[in-house]
């Protein structure tokens, strides 16, 4: 028998439910300089794999949304200003960024590899690039990593990882740092056709391997009801079909 108090109950988690699913449009931030997951496309519209997983997540939580893109340097602190609620942007789950703001269960796992002349480089050691001029982006783990364990190398920092591949081929540095799908898109560009990859997937601690979605800090019921949308997508085959579109092989 379902008691009065159980009917008090149900009839509450069902109005926070309702409410939250007729509340007002989710603004998400992307980066849209880091193809094939966001990019600007030939119609000047946001396009990619974290662009279409995004409008999934409101399509399952029954929300508008509404996307925008954010410089890589400035989309943490745009957060934390209220400029928006979600950051869909392949984002790695450090401690520093714990402090800022919440994480949604990873959607993606991936791996930080080494691009460049492969005629030149066959070592991805410390030791063998020292004094290699070595480009990444500002504020990423690739970041970090390369300022921690590659302390004689000259590390390059560029505000999204297309600088930093457009300075590989320009020749104004010798390698790129940046996450193994991220550059499979390069790769197999016309400009990327005369690179590949330097060794093989580095795998270390500082390097995180599983993307996240941030959440405003404290934004519990956004945080469970994006974890339960991840499962949706997955379960009712929208996640394999972006999957798909974007990248050849699974990422989850």
């Amino acid at each position: 028998m379902i008691t009065t108090k159980t009917n008090i109950w149900l009839g509450i988690l069902l109005t926070g439910w309702l409410g939250f699913a007729q509340a007002g449009p989710l603004i998400i931030a992307t980066e849209g300089a880091y193809p094939p997951f966001s990019y600007i496309d030939e119609a000047g519209e946001l396009s990619g794999f974290d662009v279409d997983i995004a409008q999934a997540l409101c399509q399952a939580m029954q929300r508008d949304c509404e996307l925008v893109a954010v410089p890589w340097i400035e989309i943490l602190e745009g957060m934390e200003e209220g400029d928006y609620q979600l950051i869909v942007a392949s984002m790695a789950r450090t401690a520093e960024r714990e402090e800022r703001v919440d994480f949604s269960d990873y959607y993606y796992r991936s791996h930080s590899i080494f691009v460049g002349n492969p005629h030149k480089y066959s070592s991805s050691s410390p030791d063998a690039l020292a004094g290699v001029r070595i480009a990444t982006g500002v504020g990423t783990v690739q970041e970090n990593f390369l300022r921690t364990r590659y302390p004689a190398a000259e590390v390059i920092v560029t505000e999204d990882q297309e600088q930093a591949l457009a300075q590989l081929v320009s020749g104004d540095v010798e390698l790129v740092l940046s996450d193994s799908i991220n550059l499979l898109s390069f790769l197999q560009s016309a400009e990327g056709s005369k690179f590949d990859f330097i060794a093989e997937p580095l795998i270390d601690d500082l390097l995180k391997t599983d993307a996240h979605i941030a959440i405003q800090k404290g934004n519990e019921s956004l945080r469970v009801a994006i974890n339960q949308a991840l499962i949706t997508i997955r379960l009712n085959g929208t996640y394999e079909r972006i999957n798909r579109k974007y990248i050849p092989f699974s990422i989850y």
